[in-house]
């Protein structure tokens, strides 16, 4: 009896040990390595290629020969892609040697320039900048951008860099109303979304990416998110017959209803979803509403490099209804994605339509 009651109390201390071994593995798990796997058996599918063939406004010079190139447009094929804008950000000899650098495939790269801020405040700067527009223009360039503001008036055309420069700046409206008579776009990313703004602890819903994307407002005079939005919609108010792209949704992932009454009250405002599938899909629901509602406003764009997975987990993400994925490989986030499971004649306008009616300026 008391040898049963020896190797019962070391069975209960092994048990404790285990237990508490367990909990001390728990305890030590950094939350950039957690990788749940889905325990719910429910529908997957898989999206090899696009509903309709799409166009693709937000992309970059990903490629860096014409070996990727070739390798692009055979992705491009398999997975329904029409045409995909390279955003450049570049003016002068950086974008004709991209123009070059793409010639072989007319069809399938559009290229866009970006501003000249060369000499910025000093008299007959925008002159030059309207120039070099026009220039870039003839060369082949079918929109500006991407155009970039994070508060402290960032630009990221090239050349230049200058410090202060925001979209409403009236220095920027010549600019703006060239755009218009030359039929082009201008693409802009203003802001970040709400996780970025907050404090980097254990109460951000985004801290995996809050951790390294964080912005702080650090210096004198740098713009809020609200601010940024409300300086974007100044220039879209005042420069009527230009046609602006507000990109990610102009940030407002965590309150659509933002981005959503601006789509309404300027006819020349369009936003695209890229590189925020894994901030909209999280609420299938009211991100369906919203597209729904806005189907003719809404663009589609990647903004996440060239390879086949990245395509078809946008195509996943938009047009099936599959529940509770994840998908840490293309996105840095913890929690789990949802299927927008869209109607098609919405994908449609998403994938192509209002692309279309963006080139061709209807």
């Amino acid at each position: 009896m008391k040898q049963f009651a020896v190797k019962s109390f070391l069975l209960v201390q092994l048990l404790c040990c285990a237990f508490l071994l367990r909990a001390q593995e728990a305890d030590s798990i950094r939350l950039s390595q957690y990788r749940p796997v889905s325990i719910y058996h429910v529908p997957v599918t898989h999206v090899e290629k696009a509903s309709f063939p799409l166009l693709d406004l937000h992309s970059h010079d990903y490629a860096r020969n014409e070996e990727q190139i070739d390798e692009w447009v055979k992705t491009m094929d398999s997975c329904n892609i029409a045409q995909t804008m390279i955003l450049t950000y570049n003016t002068g000899k950086g974008f004709d040697s991209a123009v070059q650098k793409y010639k072989k495939y007319p069809k399938r790269f559009l290229i866009w320039c970006g501003l000249d801020f060369t000499g910025y405040g000093t008299e007959g700067w925008s002159k030059h900048a309207v120039a070099e527009l026009e220039r870039c223009y003839k060369m082949g360039a079918r929109g500006v951008g991407e155009l970039g503001d994070k508060g402290n008036g960032e630009n990221y055309s090239v050349p230049a860099h200058p410090s202060g420069i925001h979209i409403d700046d009236p220095a920027v409206k010549p600019i703006l109303e060239k755009c218009a008579e030359l039929k082009i776009p201008v693409s802009i990313h203003v802001a970040e979304d709400q996780w970025m703004y907050e404090k980097p602890d254990s109460t951000n819903d985004g801290l995996l990416n809050a951790a390294k994307w964080h912005v702080t407002m650090d210096k004198p005079g740098k713009l809020g998110h609200d601010e940024l939005i409300a300086g974007l919609e100044k220039a879209v108010r005042e420069n009527p017959k230009t046609t602006f792209i507000a990109f990610h949704l102009a940030n407002s992932c965590a309150n659509l209803e933002v981005i959503g009454r601006m789509l309404e009250k300027y006819p020349n405002l369009y936003a695209d979803i890229a590189a925020r599938y894994a901030e909209i899909s999280p609420t299938p629901r009211a991100t369906a509403d919203f597209i729904v509602k806005h189907q003719d406003k809404i663009v589609y764009g990647t903004d996440m490099g060239m390879n086949a997975s990245m395509y078809r987990i946008t195509f996943r993400i938009l047009e099936s209804a599959d529940e509770h994925l994840y998908e840490f490989d293309q996105f840095g986030y913890h929690w789990p994605l949802y299927g927008l499971h869209l109607p098609a004649a919405v994908l449609k306008k998403v994938y192509s339509t209002n692309a279309l009616k963006i080139l061709n300026n209807k």
